[in-house]
C-alpha cells in the first residue's frame, strides 16, 4: 500500500470522525434555545435526579426488544419503529432550523414534512454510508438538544456515568452491544456513523458477516449523543458572560476522549466508547468550568 492510500485508510476517517462529532455538537447548541423557547424538553423538571433512571429504562427496553427482534429474525419491525423515529425527529429538527428564518409557520410545517419524508425515503430505499451519515448527523443533534435542555448539570452527570458503565459491561461482559451493532449493519439504520477507508467502498450490500475491519470505521450513534447532551446542558443552565469555558472545554474534552479511544480500536479490538467520550467531556467541562469561575455543579 502506497504511504498516500495508508494516510487515507487509516488517519482521514479518523479526522471525518471527529469533524462529524462536533459538527453534532456545534448543530445541537444552535438548535437548544430555539427548541427551549419551543418547549420541546422531555422532562417537566430539568433538575430532578429522577430523569436519568427514564432515559435508562428507555435505552434498556429498545434494548432489550432489538436484541430480540434480531434474534426471532423481525427485523422489519425494528426498522419500521426507527424509520417512524427518524421520520419524526428530521421533521422537528427541520421545522426548528426554519423557525430560526422569516419562513412563515405554515410553510415551515409543509417544507418540514416534505424533508422529513424525502430523507427518510431515501434512507429506504437508498441507504449508502453518506446518506446514513447525513440523517445521523441530523437526528443525532437534535436528540442531544432535547435531552440538553432537559436535563441541567447533575441529572446529565449521574446520566453519563452510569451510561458509560452499562457501555463497558454490555460490550466488554455481556457483549450484546456488538451484536446490537452487527444488527444495526445488517439493517442499515441510521444509528451509527459511516466512513468509509477506501473511496470506492458501498455500505449498501455489506452485512456483519461480509464486513472487513479494513475497510470502513464505525462509531455508534450514541457516541456522539451521550457526551453532547453535557454540553448543550452546560450552554442552556451554566451562566457564562463572555466566552463559554465550561461549554469549549466539554467541547474539547470529548475530542480528546475519542482520540485516546481511536488509539485502542485502531489495535483491532472493539471498545466501549463511552468510557473514553463521557470521562473526557466531564473533565473538559470541570476544566473550563474552573477557568471561568463558574460552580461545577
Amino acid at each position: 500500500m502506497t504511504s498516500r492510500k495508508k494516510l487515507f485508510s487509516e488517519y482521514i476517517p479518523i479526522i471525518a470522525m471527529a469533524c462529524i462529532l462536533l459538527l453534532v455538537q456545534v448543530l445541537a447548541i444552535t438548535l437548544a434555545i430555539p427548541m427551549e423557547i419551543g418547549e420541546m424538553q422531555a422532562f417537566e423538571d430539568p433538575e430532578s435526579a429522577a430523569n436519568p433512571l427514564y432515559y435508562i429504562v428507555l435505552i434498556l427496553v429498545f434494548t432489550g426488544i432489538i436484541l430480540l427482534a434480531i434474534r426471532k429474525n423481525m427485523q422489519w419491525i425494528i426498522q419500521a419503529i426507527i424509520l417512524l423515529a427518524v421520520m419524526s425527529t428530521l421533521y422537528f429538527v427541520t421545522y426548528v432550523i426554519l423557525s430560526m428564518t422569516a419562513i412563515a409557520p405554515t410553510t415551515g410545517l409543509i417544507i418540514s414534512a416534505a424533508v422529513a419524508l424525502s430523507l427518510t425515503g431515501l434512507l429506504y430505499a437508498f441507504p449508502e454510508w453518506y446518506v446514513i451519515d447525513i440523517v445521523g448527523l441530523v437526528i443525532g443533534a437534535g436528540a442531544s438538544a432535547i435531552f440538553g435542555i432537559s436535563l441541567a448539570i447533575i441529572p446529565v452527570m449521574i446520566l453519563l456515568v452510569i451510561l458509560a458503565v452499562y457501555d463497558a459491561i454490555s460490550v466488554y461482559r455481556t457483549k450484546h452491544m456488538l451484536n446490537l451493532a452487527d444488527g444495526a449493519i445488517d439493517m442499515k439504520l441510521p444509528i451509527m456513523f459511516v466512513i468509509p477507508k477506501r473511496l470506492n467502498y458501498s455500505f449498501r450490500n455489506e452485512t456483519a458477516e461480509t464486513r472487513k475491519s479494513d475497510e470502513v470505521f464505525f462509531m455508534g450513534l450514541g457516541d456522539a449523543v451521550i457526551p453532547t447532551i453535557l454540553v448543550v446542558s452546560a450552554y442552556i443552565f451554566v451562566d457564562h458572560p463572555g466566552i463559554p469555558y465550561p461549554v469549549i472545554g466539554a467541547m474539547i474534552g470529548t475530542v480528546v476522549g475519542y482520540l485516546v479511544l481511536t488509539v485502542l480500536v485502531m489495535k483491532g479490538k472493539p471498545q466501549a466508547g463511552l468510557p473514553f467520550l463521557n470521562t473526557g467531556v466531564i473533565a473538559g467541562y470541570i476544566l473550563g468550568s474552573l477557568i471561568a469561575g463558574t460552580p461545577i455543579l
